[in-house]
């Protein structure tokens, strides 16, 4: 297929694509938004990342999905730029720098892994891998032999009886 019959092609799949979806996309952009115009743009901008998707020889096998997928990432980033530091500045957020909780947070997490020294071996040896260690249940279960519902169930005893132990010391 030579680049004029590609890009002829390409050319009517958006065409198709907008003249069946735009109507949908942008209630849907609206719904999301709640401004118009702001939804127009995202939908058009969804176009605009389609079509470059389309020229770099992109597949695409269900094209309603797609928009909307790439509608939805778009108003994702639409979020997080309105909820921006800067925007945040812009309207008079001064933050403050309270670092007591961050502190709290790291004492308490010395005094549980000094509990934990406490508790019976079972429990001890769980307690290390789940969160000194940070191991997942499935890579417990691999390193003990054990299935990952007893670990599971070792876990969840063994923050128990730690609770008990941080709430008398």
């Amino acid at each position: 297929m030579s680049t004029l019959q590609l890009k002829t092609e390409r050319q009517a799949i958006l065409t198709v694509a907008h003249h069946d979806y735009e109507k949908g996309l942008n209630a849907h952009a609206f719904f999301k938004l709640d401004d118009h115009m702001l939804g127009e743009d995202m939908v058009q901008e969804t176009f605009i990342k389609t079509w470059v998707y389309l020229v770099k020889g992109g597949k695409i096998n269900t094209m309603k999905a797609f928009l909307n997928h790439l509608i939805i990432d778009e108003y994702r980033k639409r979020k997080n730029k309105m909820t921006s530091l800067d925007t945040l500045l812009e309207s008079g957020f001064e933050p403050s720098v309270d670092d007591s909780e961050r502190l709290f947070n790291t004492l308490d997490g010395k005094v549980a892994i000094l509990l934990i020294q406490k508790l019976p071996e079972v429990y001890r040896k769980v307690m290390k891998m789940r969160y000194v260690q940070d191991l997942t249940l499935r890579e417990m279960s691999l390193i003990t032999g054990q299935t990952k519902n007893t670990m599971a169930v070792q876990v969840h005893r063994g923050l128990e009886k730690l609770k008990l132990l941080y709430r008398l010391a």
